[in-house]
C-alpha cells in the first residue's frame, strides 16, 4: 500500500519533475528484498537494449538494515496496471531502498529525470537517515 507520496520538483532543464513513494504493506507483505531490487533494476536498461547495471548497497541506519539500489537509463516502469505498454522516458534514474524492520519492510521508490534525482540525492539520504528502530 502506498503510504506516502512525494513530489519533487524538476531542476533547470529537466522537463519533468521527479516522485518518492514510500511503501508499507505490513508482515510479510511486499515481496523479499531480493525479488524487489531484481523488479526495479529490470525496469532500466541501456541505450543498446541491455539491462542496465544497478548498484546495490547493503547499510545499518539506526540498528535497521537497509538494502538501497541506484540504477540508470531508459526506465519502463511508468505504466500502471491498466497500461496496454509500458511507458518509456530516456535519461532516467532510480534511488530506491529497503528498510527492514520486525514490524514488515518499508519500500521506497524515489525515480525522475537523472539531473533532479542527482539535485536531490542527499535529500533521499537525509530520509533514509530518519528511519529508526522502535521498542516493541
Amino acid at each position: 500500500m502506498r503510504a506516502a507520496t512525494y513530489p519533487v520538483s524538476p531542476v533547470q532543464g529537466d522537463r519533468g519533475g521527479a516522485e518518492c513513494v514510500v511503501y508499507f504493506f505490513g508482515l510479510g507483505q511486499g515481496g523479499s528484498v531480493q525479488a524487489n531490487l531484481d523488479r526495479w533494476e529490470g525496469q532500466f536498461k541501456t541505450p543498446d537494449g541491455k539491462p542496465a547495471p544497478a548498484k546495490v548497497t547493503h547499510l545499518t541506519i539506526h540498528g535497521l538494515p537497509v538494502t538501497t539500489i541506484d540504477v540508470s537509463g531508459e526506465y519502463s516502469g511508468m505504466g500502471g496496471p491498466t497500461a496496454t505498454e509500458p511507458g518509456r522516458v530516456f535519461n532516467y534514474r532510480l534511488l530506491g531502498a529497503i528498510v527492514e524492520s520486525v514490524g514488515g519492510n518499508v519500500f521506497i521508490k524515489f525515480t525522475g529525470p537523472a539531473r533532479t534525482m542527482s539535485a536531490n540525492q542527499p535529500k533521499f539520504k537525509q530520509l533514509l537517515d530518519s528511519f529508526e528502530k522502535t521498542a516493541k
